[in-house]
């Protein structure tokens, strides 16, 4: 485009300052770089038209060399430009040629002139004409590097600028791929740890019953405390399995209506028979024809997880209670009366810093029920949080969208339609 330009400047410029025949040459160069570019920008073939224009160009210039002066004209530094041009975009691997070629040609048409002046008339009418002809080619050359120069080094800094911004980027994953490994490592360090715990429980009070004879009232004791054991090893590996297959396969969410009762009627009814073992009052006040829209399965998991919670963490004579009301959106809330969350831990409850705590019965987990609970409860467009008093018990709120089973709008079916 530089050396188009240029041309299309030189062919009437040459043609005023009594140039014709340059001019004329000027003109079917221009015609033969618009051809070029044709090539290289619309059919895509960047090689052949470098080929040729280095070619064309070489030519171009020897013939202006003998019509314009020779040394005495501008020839010599317009052959320069064009070198710098053709370097500027021509392949690495054809540069070296290129040089050849230039040297070769330059060389070639001087030494030409040297032996045979009379081939290379003198074309300036006037002293005038040629310092306007040289001055002008030198405005050219300048003009040309100058645009060209400042070309490449805009694409030069956009290009560091957009590695620099790379680089940064694969340090920022990289940064964040260590602390996910760092967490996942103390993860699993802890589950190995918290699972050998109930597991050996679980052997001894088995060798219990098989190695001593034993009351009625004795054995009815160890099979509590198994049943007990056996039921949080088997939350702690299912909230385990939830999130290992949420982290390495992702998560399918299935939107839909659903009734909020007779979703967590039967999990309620069995953690009610859990906490009365444990001496702890359950209630749960949820009303019929209640409809929200969220993944069935989620939902009980979030539930479960935060009234197992509150059962693990309320001290025998406590009460828990599971409340659901409708506003813009359902509100579930599980209020327990038990030791509540310390302040220092409240700010981690969601996250893997978070610390497993031993239950009022010793009951162990291993901190992952939560970050479920709010991965989970994200995944469903809803929100969870919760406030707590250390000693006084501990409320966990979450909200779902609500679903009109009335609604016949459009408008509804379109959002369940988004949602889903």
């Amino acid at each position: 485009m530089v050396g188009f330009i240029a041309l299309a400047y030189n062919v009437p410029f040459n043609y005023f300052v009594g140039l014709p025949k340059v001019a004329l040459v000027s003109l079917i160069m221009l015609v033969g770089f618009a051809g070029l570019y044709y090539l290289s920008r619309v059919k895509r073939l960047f090689t052949s038209s470098i080929i040729g224009l280095g070619i064309l160009g070489n030519i171009f210039f020897a013939i202006v060399y003998f019509l314009n002066s020779g040394i005495d004209g501008p020839t010599l530094i317009l052959f320069a430009l064009f070198f710098y041009l053709l370097c500027s975009t021509a392949p690495k691997k054809q540069q070296w040629w290129w040089l050849l070629l230039n040297i070769v040609t330059v060389s070639g048409v001087c030494i030409t002139q040297f032996y045979f002046p009379t081939l290379v008339p003198t074309t300036y009418p006037t002293l005038a004409s040629r310092f306007t002809d040289n001055i002008s080619a030198y405005l050219v050359v300048v003009v040309a590097m100058f645009f060209s120069l400042k070309y490449i080094r805009q694409n030069y800094e956009m290009e560091k600028k957009s590695a620099l911004n790379k680089a940064l980027d694969i340090e920022l994953k990289n940064i964040q791929l260590e602390i996910l490994n760092g967490e996942k490592n103390k993860l699993f360090s802890i589950v190995a740890h918290d699972l050998r715990s109930p597991l050996a429980s679980i052997q001894s009070y088995l060798e219990l019953l098989t190695a001593y004879p034993l009351t009625e009232q004795e054995k009815k004791e160890i099979e509590l405390k198994l049943l007990s054991l056996t039921k949080n090893t088997s939350n702690m590996m299912a909230n385990l399995l939830s999130w290992s297959k949420s982290q390495l396969e992702g998560v399918r969410v299935n939107i839909q209506p659903i009734d909020l009762l007779k979703t967590l009627r039967d999990m309620l009814k069995v953690e009610m028979s859990i906490a009365q073992e444990k001496q702890i009052s359950l209630t749960y006040h949820i009303t019929e024809n209640m409809y929200v829209l969220a993944d069935a399965n989620m939902l009980l998991l979030v539930i479960r997880n935060l009234v197992s919670n509150a059962i693990k963490f309320t001290p025998a004579g406590g009460n828990i209670q599971v409340m659901a009301a409708i506003n813009d959106k359902c509100r579930i809330t599980i209020v327990d009366s038990g030791t509540g969350i310390a302040e220092t831990d409240q700010k981690h409850v969601f996250s893997l810093k978070a610390k497993s705590t031993f239950g009022t019965n010793n009951e162990k987990g291993v901190g992952l029920g939560l970050i479920l609970c709010k991965e989970f409860t994200e995944l469903q467009n809803g929100t969870i949080s919760f406030s707590s008093a250390p000693g006084k018990g501990t409320s966990f709120m979450v909200s779902v969208p609500v679903f009109n089973k009335n609604a016949t709008t459009s408008s509804q079916q379109g959002e369940l339609s988004d949602l889903a």
